[in-house]
């Protein structure tokens, strides 16, 4: 898969992390910023791309990153044709890709430790959309 991602400085190490997990996995990962934890960065400069690049069809997956994954996941799903999962735990991992399609996650650095985020990265790459019933929401995102 080709994955773009991006994340504020409150998301770089685990950004760098994951990272070095997808490349590590087979995945070509495009990295769109920022490229330090400091100087403190304005997270949509690095979102909007992630974003931008899963809607044109440019990559197949986006992970974005910042402290909380709140104000990434709202700059993401901003960007018709996104659909942005912020996820906490296995289950909002897998049920993003379930019910949602999810083709970008979101993450906090500050909520979860380094090997929970690169678990739930794990399980949402994995995870197939059941279609069925959840596609004709996901058709109604896209009107």
């Amino acid at each position: 898969m080709k994955i773009a991602i991006g994340s504020d400085h409150a998301g770089f190490r685990y950004k760098e992390a994951i990272k070095t997990f997808l490349t590590g996995l087979g995945h070509e990962v495009i990295d769109k910023g920022t490229y330090a934890e400091t100087p403190s960065v304005d997270y949509p400069r690095f979102i909007r791309p992630v974003a931008e690049a899963v809607a044109a069809g440019d990559v197949d997956r986006g992970v974005v990153l910042g402290g909380s994954g709140n104000g990434e996941a709202i700059t993401a799903n901003r960007i018709k044709g996104v659909r942005c999962a912020l996820c906490w735990n296995e289950e909002s991992a897998r049920l993003g890709r379930q019910h949602n399609d999810a083709n970008v996650i979101s993450l906090g650095e500050r909520m979860m430790s380094e090997e929970t985020a690169l678990k739930l990265v794990h399980i949402w790459l994995d995870t197939p959309f059941e279609g069925g019933r959840h596609l004709a929401r996901i058709q109604e995102l896209d009107e």
